[in-house]
């Protein structure tokens, strides 16, 4: 994996209802997308991890295409197995991880129709 690996990732607003779009380190895993609500470290949980909760349809923004996807929280040992990938790609999220008590968020980001 490249360190520049970047999507952009547009959800709505879980207030506002604009749409919002921020750029994210990811990983692929086969066919789905996987983006990390690490919010560097911080004790919440970012905006746009708060939002896909409240509305989990979302688009991504790839070099040459762009998806509808659907995003869903991992847990368990499938969460446990990306975050390990996740630390050996950007070991800076290990820190992040240290920085907080809440446990990170993993995101898998299921690709829908192209928009």
């Amino acid at each position: 994996m490249a360190a520049n690996d970047i999507l952009l990732l547009t959800s709505t607003g879980r207030r506002s209802g604009d749409r919002h779009t921020v750029p994210l380190l990811y990983l692929g895993n086969g066919e789905r997308l996987v983006v990390f609500a690490s919010f560097g470290g911080r004790d919440v949980h970012p905006d746009w991890y708060r939002n896909l909760l409240a509305d989990p349809a979302a688009e991504v923004e790839l070099p040459g295409r762009r998806l509808r996807v659907t995003a869903e929280t991992v847990v368990g040992t499938e969460r446990d197995r990306l975050w390990e990938r996740a630390v050996a790609a950007y070991p800076a999220y290990a820190a992040y991880q240290r920085r907080t008590e809440r446990e990170i968020p993993v995101v898998m980001l299921r690709p829908g129709a192209a928009v």
